[in-house]
Parts: structure tokens; C-alpha cells; sequence
């Protein structure tokens, strides 16, 4: 058996869930369940052998956790919790062909620039984690990273096992009903993202049961080569007995059905036990034996270009704006040098109100650290934007600094047919599986005939196929030179471009602008030059998005070329506009329209009011507005300032910041936006309370709405989902009592005496710990507290949080406001 080379009728069964044999009366309330590796490894490798013996092929190590972060406290280390559930793994595998798997689990942080755990903080701690299994006397067979949502998370960890080892890694992120995973990824960025990264098998696991995971499978499978897995829950947990809804039978049908679709790599997460994979490999064998009812689906070669939460296809006219750029611009360089992050932001936020599909960032300045700053840059812009990127650097070391941190699958720019430049760059494009633009020259400068372009791009496409670059993933620039200078020059760039794409059938990118420099109204010139280039078959035009007539001339293309259905992309565009002696946005002229409690007016991109740059008669109050919507600390916190030198504080809090916050978590709630975006929207809120706050200290007011006590319950470790609600709530003007994970019942009655709070939020992510949610809550009633329990969780029903006393229950952090809301009347 080899995940890297399953021939058509073989398939691998993993195990099913660990966590589901522990807490079937095995683990303690609240013990870590990694350090049953060192204290009863005799229950470990008995629940590792029911498994092998059920057919599983793969065991996982009880492993999931073994993080530094995790571990912390447990009074072992990472590597003795590692190689005991290893030696563990291997002793129940003994006489068969099972393998031992190290399981890696997510590391209970957000990463940067939603949280605060640094990519190359996560990275050491996955390696840590693989140089444990991998070095000791006890060394797995084969790495499994799962239950990941974060796409930069899973990134590290894949890094820190191709890096630090050369074991087969299989890669499954944990994503719900909608789609998407917690933090927002899709499966389109996760497929092409993995599989460029290189790893082996990549797939879905927990969340959900199989019957809510086949649409997700099958873009996966549309988007990847590799083998996909699928290890889903039992369905949904009832929070009284723990049962799942899925039983053993309806389960097995199901994976079958996974099967025909080209699933090859199977197993269970939580809720499952070895009768589920039994059942599943019984009628696994039957299927793959006949492969009756098969119906595989096949990768769809296409270029893609990604963020974490949206992707971009070229099979159009794609948009890149060029705006990031230093080059001719002194507010640019000024502002690299003073680190105005906020100014960078802002001028992405620009081009993609303007129509920017993706987004070039080039940051090189002699007098600054371009390598620093490039990072920093691309970090903020991942916290603001779901736009995918372009890196833009000549310097290699550059290039590999953005890529580690970029959450997707972006374009390098560039490589050229330059020796050093092809032996520098396309490894890089091969590593972090990056599209490449190429350049159109050599050492012998740029030719001058279309015919000597054509052969420098088909070098450089030879050398890539040759280290496995995919063909789809090269995109070649024919380079403009200025028509000022060269007139026949622009001819020979249009005919190298349709030969590229009739010769040898890549992608195409031109520096539109780059061909009026030194004329008069280079506007007509550089509009005119891209309807010819798309004519010819350009399929990438870098370009500044802001000007109307450039944009539309893309637009229209679509239209023509029936690449844009019924027009509706045209005509939501030019929509927002009104004609004067030009086409100007409406959010320009239109100064009147006011900011109301939940809702505020279309702007020009037809959006809710997070797309307006004006609207409420008051530009400082649109400033605030489009920073909390964008993300944009620098300039709520410089808006709020003017604003508090007009304006009552409590005006700015309830009129303003309330509001626009209810705007934000609105769009949250229908999938418009996600967690990254709704969290620093959020932070936007604090530096603005903050702001207000320092102002009242003089006067010795306050802007708090109330007190909250929050706690995630006894026996219960995870506290990231209380974490979220904590930082939303603060941002609504709340007062946090945390209290932190695995909090006695007790003190949560303390500590809602002494504070005399009127509100007490209650976590819970296992059903284990459930009792412990109504033990606190049984404690609260009987101390006679005059306040309101309000819970939460991913094991919680509404029907269970009334059943055990809770007052409210609240699916989200945005459920968590409205509730704190109605109790303190807000």
C-alpha cells in the first residue's frame, strides 16, 4: 500500500475517532488525552488494535494535541507524549501491514493577522512536533495533518513536515455545511493550495457527517490530482447521551457514494468507532472490486489564482490592479518609508472598488527593509481583503519571505529567461506551488521580434515542466515597451502574444500602461493598446483599475466575448455611476444620504455600506465607517479623534461604531464575510473605543455597556471559540470578566457576585463536559444571582441550553451580542 502510487481498485481505510473510545468512560473530566500515551498505554494500543482489526490500514497516533501549546501544564513534554503514542501505535500494529500515523491537530491559536500566533511561531511548533516522530527510537510511518480551518495554519504545518522530513503527508481541513471552514476557507483554495505545496492526500474530516460533505468533495476532486480523503463524523452528537446520528449502515452506504465520485482514501472522526470501519471496508472491497456505478470526476486543468477564501479562474480578461507599486509615486514611497501600512491599504481597497480581480504588491524602495516590508504588507492585506495577490520582487529571497506567509495560491513576478533568474525562481515556484509570470528576455536584453519572445517563453515553460511546474501555472509577459520610442514595438508585443497563446497555449500578462509613457492623453492610448491586446489574446492586464474607461473597456470585453452572462457584471459596474462631463461614482456626488441604525445605502459597487466611501454628509464619519468595514486601524483611529472634537463620545459609540459593527456581523451571518474580517473590524472598534476612552478619563465618564463574565466550562480545554466572543463583545463597549478554560462551577459564581454582572457566557466544545455547563448553571440559580446565563458551543442545541436552565444560547459571537444587548438594553 503507497498513497503516493494507488493503482484504480485500491483505496486506504484509516481509522475512526479516538476521542469517541476515550470518552466511552476512559478519560478524566478534563485530562489532557495525550498523556494516556505515558500513563495507560496499555487502553491506547487496545483501541489502536480494535481499529486494525476492524481493517483500518492507517492508525492515527494519539497524537492530535501533543502541541507546546497544549502539552503545557501536562508535566510532559512534546517529544515524550509523541514517541510514547508512536512506540503505542506500533506495538498495536505489530504482524500487520497497518501503519503508524503521526497525528497533527490544529494549535488552539488564531494565526496572525486575525489572532496573535506568528506564522513562524506555528511553524517551530510543528516541526517540533515532526522531528519528534521522525528522530526518535519510535518513528511514524506517515504524517496527518487534520482538523485545520486556518489555511496559513495547515501551510506551516505542511512546511514543517516537507522541510523536516520526507514521510508522505495527507492533509484534511474540517469544513461545515456551507462550504467553508470556520475561518472561511473554501475548497477550491485549500485543493490547489495543497497540492501545489506538495503534498500527498489531501481532503475533509470532522465538522460534519458525509451526507453535508459532497458537494465540498466534489470541487476538491474538480481541482486536484491527488488522492482525496474523507474522515467524517457520525453525523451530529445529541449533547445528552453523546450518541451520534449516523449509525454504522447508513454510513458505509454513504462513503461508498464517495467512492464512485473518486474518493480513494476513507475513515471516521468523531462519533465513529471500529464497527463504522468495519462496515465501511466491507462494502468498500465489494465496490472497488466491480467499480460498478463509478463515476470518477476528473481534475479540470485551469490556471487559478487564490486567497483563503476566494479564487480567481483566467478564462477571461482578469483584471490585476497595479496601483502597490512605488514606481512614479512619491505618496507611495513616502509612505514605505514612514511604515503607513494604512495608506497601502487603502490603495488596495481603491482598486478593488474600482474592479481589480487580483492585485500586484511590489514594495521595493532602496530606503527601506523590501523584505520586511513585503511581508508586512502581505500580511495586512490577507487581514482587509479575500483579493488574491501577485508578489512583485526581483530579489528571490524577497519572493520566498511573502510566499511562506501567504495564505493561497498567488503569482510570482517574476521570473525571466535569464540563467540565474530560472535557477532562482522557479524552484521557488515549484516549492510553494506559485503561478509565474515570465519575462519575454534573456541575456541578450529584450528581442525585438515577436518570433524570439516566443522562443525564450517556450525555454522557460521546458525548464518548468521539467521540475514539475504545471503548464497551467506559467503565464508569460511579452513585455510593452513605451511606443514613444519604439512604434513597430507595440506590434511585435500584440503578435508575441497571440502566438503564445496559439503556439504554446499558456497565459498571457502585459504592463498595459507601460505603453503611452511620453505621449499626450495616454489615457486614449493605453485604452486603445488593451481592446487590441485582448483581441490578441491577453488574458492578464496589469493595469490601474481607478480609470473608468480601462476598467470598462475589460468590462465590455466580457460582454462581447460572452464571457459575462446577461451583462450583469457591466451593468452592476456602470450602475454606479452618473454621467456629468465624465462618468463619475455616484458615492462622489451623492452627500446626503444618512448613516441609519443597521443599515446604510448602496454605494457604487451595489454592496451594503461597507463597499460606500461616503453617505453620511460627514467625510469623518464615511472615514470611520469604511475603516471599521476595511479593517483599516490607522484611519478609524485618526477619524475618531476628529470626530471627538465635534461630536458627544456616546454619539460616536451608539451612532456610528454600534451601527457599523451590526453592519459588519449582518454580512458575517450571510457568508458575505468572514471570521478574519469580522475580528478586525472588530479591533478597528477597540482602537476607536480606546480613543474615545482616553478622552473620558478627563471627565471621568465611561463608555461601558455593561459587565460580562465569561468562562469555558469545568473539564473542558478549548477556549478558542470563547476567546472570539470575548474580543466582539469588548468591541461593542463591553466589560470582559474572562475567566479562561476549565473553570470550576464556583468560581463562576464568584466571580459574578463580586463583579455584580447582569450577564455570564458559558463555552463548551465536548459533550463530555456538558454537565459541567449545567452544574455551573444549577450553581448560579442557587446562589440567587440577578443575572442571565447565555451559552454556546459546538456540541450546544438551542432544545439542550433550555433544558439544562441557560437563559439564552447563542450560535456565534454575533448571537452573543444581540443577547448581551437584550439584557442590558443597548
Amino acid at each position: 500500500m503507497d498513497i503516493r502510487n494507488l493503482k484504480e481498485n485500491e483505496f486506504i481505510m484509516l481509522d475512526g475517532g479516538m476521542g469517541t473510545m476515550l470518552q466511552a468512560g476512559i478519560l478524566e473530566l478534563g485530562k489532557m488525552p495525550e498523556t494516556l500515551n505515558i500513563e495507560k498505554p496499555e487502553v491506547i494500543v487496545d483501541i489502536h488494535r480494535k481499529y486494525i482489526n476492524a481493517g483500518t490500514d492507517i492508525v492515527y497516533a494519539n497524537t492530535f494535541g501533543a502541541s507546546k501549546y497544549k502539552a503545557a501544564g501536562s508535566g510532559y513534554s512534546v517529544t515524550e507524549l509523541i514517541q510514547a503514542g508512536i512506540k503505542n501505535g506500533k506495538k498495536a500494529a505489530e504482524g500487520t501491514n497497518a501503519l503508524v500515523a503521526l497525528d497533527i491537530g490544529p494549535l488552539g491559536k488564531l494565526m496572525e493577522p486575525t489572532g496573535d500566533l506568528k506564522f513562524d511561531d506555528a511553524y517551530e511548533a510543528y516541526k517540533e512536533e515532526i522531528v519528534a516522530a521522525t528522530t526518535g527510537e519510535y518513528k511514524a510511518d506517515i504524517i496527518c495533518i487534520e482538523t485545520m480551518s486556518d489555511l496559513l495554519e495547515i501551510k506551516a504545518a505542511v512546511l514543517a513536515a516537507k522541510e523536516n522530513s520526507d514521510l508522505p503527508i495527507l492533509c484534511t481541513m474540517s469544513f461545515e455545511k456551507d462550504g467553508r471552514t470556520f475561518t472561511g476557507v473554501e475548497p477550491v483554495a485549500m485543493a490547489v493550495t495543497l497540492e501545489g505545496l506538495g503534498v500527498d492526500a489531501i481532503g475533509v474530516n470532522c465538522s460534519v457527517g458525509p451526507a453535508d460533505l459532497f458537494d465540498t468533495v466534489k470541487i476538491i476532486l474538480e481541482n486536484t490530482n491527488l488522492p482525496v480523503v474523507v474522515k467524517p463524523n457520525a453525523g451530529l452528537p445529541d449533547p445528552v447521551d453523546n450518541t451520534y446520528d449516523v449509525l454504522p449502515d447508513e454510513f458505509s452506504d454513504l462513503m461508498v457514494k464517495m467512492a464512485q465520485m473518486g474518493v480513494k482514501v476513507f475513515g471516521g472522526c468523531c462519533g465513529t468507532n471500529p464497527d463504522y470501519i468495519k462496515a465501511t471496508r466491507d462494502k468498500l472491497e465489494v465496490a472497488f472490486a466491480d467499480r460498478k456505478d463509478f463515476n470518477v470526476i476528473k481534475k479540470i486543468k485551469r490556471t487559478v489564482v487564490t486567497s483563503a477564501s476566494k479564487h480567481v479562474i483566467v478564462n477571461r480578461p482578469t483584471i490585476i490592479g497595479e496601483r502597490i507599486n512605488p514606481t512614479g509615486k512619491k505618496r507611495f514611497k513616502e509612505a514605505l518609508v514612514e511604515g503607513d501600512i494604512d495608506y497601502i491599504l487603502g490603495q488596495a481597497v481603491e482598486q478593488i472598488d474600482g474592479g481589480a480581480d487580483l492585485l500586484d504588491v511590489n514594495v521595493g524602495h532602496p530606503e527601506i527593509d523590501e523584505k520586511e516590508m513585503m511581508v508586512k504588507v502581505i500580511k495586512a492585506l490577507q487581514g482587509i481583503t479575500d483579493t488574491p495577490l501577485q508578489i512583485d520582487s526581483t530579489k528571490p529571497d524577497v519572493l520566498e519571505a511573502a510566499l511562506r506567509v501567504y495564505a493561497g495560491k498567488p503569482i510570482i513576478n517574476s521570473a525571466n529567461g535569464e540563467e540565474k533568474s530560472l535557477k532562482a525562481v522557479l524552484p521557488l515556484a515549484k516549492k510553494y506551488g506559485a503561478n509565474l509570470v515570465c519575462l519575454t528576455l534573456d541575456e541578450g536584453g529584450i528581442p525585438k521580434k515577436a518570433e524570439q519572445r516566443v522562443e525564450i517563453a517556450k525555454k522557460i515553460l521546458d525548464r518548468a515542466l521539467e521540475i514539475g511546474i504545471p503548464k497551467e501555472d506559467i503565464i508569460i509577459d511579452c513585455l510593452v515597451l513605451t511606443v514613444s520610442a519604439e512604434q513597430d514595438g507595440a506590434v511585435e508585443t500584440l503578435k508575441a502574444v497571440r502566438m503564445v497563446k496559439e503556439q504554446l497555449g499558456l497565459k498571457t500578462v502585459l504592463g498595459v500602461s507601460n505603453i503611452s509613457f511620453g505621449l499626450p492623453n495616454r489615457e486614449m492610448i493605453n485604452t486603445t493598446f488593451l481592446a487590441m491586446a485582448i483581441e490578441n489574446g491577453l488574458d492578464l492586464p496589469i493595469m490601474n483599475p481607478n480609470n473608468v474607461s480601462m476598467t470598462g473597456t475589460v468590462l465590455a470585453s466580457r460582454v462581447l466575448k460572452c464571457h459575462d452572462e446577461n451583462s450583469m457584471e457591466f451593468i452592476e459596474f456602470f450602475n454606479g455611476f452618473v454621467k456629468t462631463d465624465k462618468l463619475v461614482k455616484k458615492s462622489e456626488v451623492l452627500s446626503n444620504a444618512p448613516v441609519t441604525d443597521k443599515k446604510m445605502r448602496k454605494g457604487a459597487s451595489g454592496s451594503d455600506a461597507s463597499d460606500s466611501a461616503g453617505g453620511s454628509g460627514d467625510v469623518d464619519v464615511d472615514a470611520l465607517n469604511n475603516a471599521i468595514f476595511k479593517g483599516l486601524k490607522g484611519e478609524g483611529k485618526n477619524a475618531t479623534a476628529r470626530l471627538l472634537e465635534k461630536m458627544d463620545s456616546l454619539d460616536i459609540v451608539n451612532n456610528i461604531l454600534i451601527p457599523a459593527l451590526d453592519v459588519v456581523g449582518e454580512n458575517f451571518e450571510k457568508g458575505k464575510t468572514f471570521l478574519p474580517q469580522l475580528i478586525l473590524s472588530a479591533d478597528v472598534a477597540k482602537v476607536a473605543f480606546d480613543v474615545i476612552k482616553d478622552g473620558m478619563v478627563k471627565d471621568d465618564s465611561s463608555v461601558s455597556n455593561g459587565k460580562i463574565v465569561l468562562a469555558t466550562v469545568k473539564g473542558d480545554i478549548h477556549d478558542i471559540g470563547k476567546n472570539i466572543v470575548k474580543v466582539i463583545l469588548e468591541n461593542y463597549g463591553y466589560e470582559i470578566i474572562d475567566l479562561g478554560k476549565d473553570v470550576e462551577p464556583s468560581l463562576v459564581v464568584d466571580a459574578a457576585r463580586e463583579h455584580d454582572v447582569r450577564l455570564v457566557g458559558l463555552s463548551a466544545l465536548m459533550t463530555t463536559t456538558l454537565p459541567s455547563m449545567e452544574k455551573t448553571i444549577k450553581l448560579i440559580r442557587e446562589a440567587g444571582l440577578n443575572c442571565k446565563v447565555v451559552v454556546g458551543g459546538a456540541v450546544l442545541t438551542p432544545e439542550y441550553a433550555e433544558k439544562i436552565g441557560a437563559d439564552y444560547y447563542a450560535k456565534d459571537a454575533k448571537e452573543s451580542v444581540d443577547v448581551a444587548k437584550i439584557v442590558y438594553g443597548n
